[in-house]
């Protein structure tokens, strides 16, 4: 059974206001559509290092975030702007989120598939 899906204003408030709560900093650097665009989250570590997290939905029909070290794209700020930049430019109702956290958490509340640490 699919999941009913809240606008993605909706959702993208909900994480901001998560990151804030927590102390740490969020901006929205792309604003997509409004109801029904996908989100794409970068969380910077402050350090050199990042990740991304992609939706797509499960076999189950829930939203769930899977990390881009899955695809092959490093760990580095650099690979994962570059990674941003090119899914930016493929989708014009794509919202990019940044979060930068010296504990590297994503604050997302879906499940995250991830590669084995």
């Amino acid at each position: 059974m699919f999941e009913e899906r809240l606008p993605t204003w909706l959702w993208v408030d909900a994480l901001v206001r998560r990151v804030q709560v927590a102390g740490a900093s969020c901006f929205i650097l792309q604003k997509g559509d409004r109801e029904r665009g996908d989100v794409i989250v970068k969380v910077a570590d402050l350090k050199g290092g990042a990740r991304v997290y992609v939706p797509r939905t499960s076999m189950e029909g829930a939203r769930i975030f899977s990390d881009v070290r899955l695809q092959g794209v490093g760990e580095s700020e650099a690979e994962a702007d570059d990674y941003v930049r090119r899914a930016r430019s493929r989708d014009s109702d794509l919202w990019v989120v940044e979060i930068e956290d010296r504990e590297a958490r994503h604050f997302l509340t879906e499940e995250i598939e991830a590669p084995a640490d």
